[in-house]
């Protein structure tokens, strides 16, 4: 569908064409990836407004050109008023839409953290792009369009969102100018107390302070607290997004790179080792073969996910025991000739809390999130998955954005590995990743599709590694995912043996998975519920950078 880009200098992958354009911009400008990154991160939370919000979470890994990786958690945590027993007692077991899945609005710290610890440009500049896009508008593309249509009742729900989503009582459409003033005037009260800051570092410091202690803080927490939640002054005031250390294993002469437990990216780097102990290397592209040993492995690595992920400031959890060899060679010997008929057990522990299997025909699908990735003239790296939605919780009115709603992704109960607890942060399913080729390249990459994600990139990886796709043909290549394991996102839905397919893949491959015991769903041709990745290759051999953008969503990239 579209070519494989290349440039000389350096190259940009994003969610949102304008974001790639943004991106694109500060590096031809001399920013450096992360400057870029951040710009076209925060651009997102504006031109995807259903999906990312600059107030909702921005897991971000930096990759420096000497070889240090580092992962800024861009992740809030529940309020310290919270009753942890809340949604077990007053809403039936269950998280609410509204305020009360609200955490510690993240992405603002992060971006700014980014930049004070690795960039070059003033905040007000970075952030100049999402400014523009917001008050003078963009286009509506049909994905933005399906979205706000799907969940109109909701947006309708608050007439803060029903402002903003459904103009004039409607949905707009395609192609329509979709503006978002209260959203531009809070952004540039943010770049205004960084301009007036004497140094680039005191203006970063501004433009935080205006948004987690100042005027835009006590909006938040007015609202908040009128609405039933929890979210307090100091919850906004005090927070910091952690410094988080990273996960990496070697992989057949490369190194693949996660971000920690308190993602789901261990359970990546788990599921590509299990695939690869089961012989996946031997295996022709979207065969039987191929694609039975995929989804037995990735059921194995959210079983594991399932029993033991969680924020790791509040728990254990046996990363180096999941990823040990002992540990993959024992596991991977489960993957057997069928589908295995539920979640299997862990060796390491034990499933607790496992909803019952649903009897829905299809899960319910959160369509939030977007992926940025940069790779700069000098060899910096750059991966960040912001996100988080807009149709479930109110918009704070006069600010334009919706408070981190991210509480979805923790289990109500406290019990369970990621239950809700003050100051506990839910287990995240954006997580950017990385690979370091044997070559001495870097591969960001990423996608939007929460459980989805790792699946998508798995096979994108696979694509190029070892069936030697072109980067953007190793993204537009047929895809499957498996749910056979419950879902990140309330209520938590549960399919033993389903997976996905699009339709591009053979008929005769599909009825092999299907006589194998697996629930084969057909999707389209091509479909965004596959995810969309967005990654970026350097090639230093030929000293290019590569570049390619999943065409299931409106991402784009650029390169120079």
């Amino acid at each position: 569908m579209r070519p494989t880009l290349y440039g000389p200098r350096h190259a940009v992958s994003a969610g949102h064409y304008l974001a790639a354009t943004a991106a694109s911009t500060v590096l031809e400008n001399g920013g450096n990836a992360v400057d870029a990154g951040c710009a076209a991160g925060m651009a997102l939370g504006v031109l995807l407004p259903d999906l990312v919000n600059v107030a909702g979470v921005a897991p971000i890994m930096i990759r420096l050109a000497d070889g240090t990786v580092e992962s800024i958690a861009g992740l809030g945590h529940w309020p310290a008023a919270l009753p942890p027993d809340i949604f077990m007692r007053e809403h039936g077991g269950k998280i609410p839409n509204g305020v009360r899945r609200t955490v510690v609005p993240a992405a603002p710290d992060a971006w700014i953290t980014a930049l004070e610890r690795h960039g070059t440009w003033r905040f007000e500049d970075i952030a100049s792009f999402a400014i523009r896009f917001a008050g003078e508008g963009f286009a509506v593309f049909p994905l933005l369009r399906e979205s706000v249509l799907a969940h109109r009742e909701d947006y309708e729900r608050w007439e803060s969102n029903r402002a903003i989503f459904l103009p004039n009582g409607r949905v707009p459409e395609v192609g329509e100018r979709f503006v978002q003033s209260d959203l531009a005037r809070t952004l540039t009260y943010m770049a205004d107390e960084a301009h007036a800051a004497p140094t680039r570092q005191a203006g970063l410091a501004a433009a935080h302070a205006a948004f987690y202690k100042g005027d835009i803080a006590r909006a938040i927490v007015a609202h908040q607290q009128a609405e039933g939640g929890f979210l307090s002054r100091e919850d906004l005031a005090g927070f910091r997004s952690r410094i988080e250390p990273v996960v990496r294993r070697p992989w057949r002469g490369h190194e693949v790179i996660t971000c920690g437990p308190w993602c789901q990216g261990p359970a990546l780097l788990e599921a590509l080792l299990l695939a690869e102990q089961a012989g996946i290397a031997g295996m022709a592209h979207n065969s039987a073969d191929y694609i039975h040993t995929l989804v037995e492995a990735i059921k194995l690595a959210m079983s594991d996910r399932e029993a033991f992920f969680g924020d790791p400031a509040f728990m254990d959890v046996p990363i180096e025991a999941l990823l040990s060899p002992e540990h993959i060679r024992a596991r991977a010997a489960g993957i057997g000739a069928t589908a295995h008929p539920a979640m299997p057990e862990p060796i390491l522990g034990a499933l607790g809390l496992l909803p019952e299997p649903c009897p829905a025909a299809l899960p319910t699908v959160e369509a939030d999130t977007s992926y940025v990735a940069v790779v700069d003239r000098w060899g910096n790296a750059f991966s960040a998955t912001p996100s988080d939605g807009s149709w479930n919780a109110p918009v704070t009115p006069g600010l334009g954005i919706v408070p981190s709603n991210r509480g979805s992704q923790s289990r109500p109960d406290p019990r369970h590995p990621s239950g809700v607890a003050p100051g506990k942060r839910p287990r995240l399913t954006p997580n950017p990743a990385m690979v370091v080729t044997k070559e001495g390249g870097v591969m960001p990459l990423g996608t939007p599709g929460g459980d989805v994600q790792i699946q998508a990139m798995i096979q994108v990886m696979l694509n190029v590694f070892q069936h030697g796709m072109e980067l953007q043909d190793a993204v537009e290549a047929p895809r499957m995912a498996s749910y056979a394991f419950p879902s990140s996102f309330a209520p938590f839905e549960y399919f033993p043996r389903r997976v996905a397919i699009e339709s591009r893949v053979a008929p005769e491959v599909r009825a092999e998975l299907a006589a194998r015991g697996h629930e084969v769903k057909d999707w389209p041709d091509i479909t965004w519920l596959a995810g969309a990745v967005e990654t970026v290759l350097s090639l230093p051999e030929r000293k290019l950078v590569a570049a390619g953008a999943d065409p299931r969503r409106p991402a784009y990239a650029v390169v120079g």
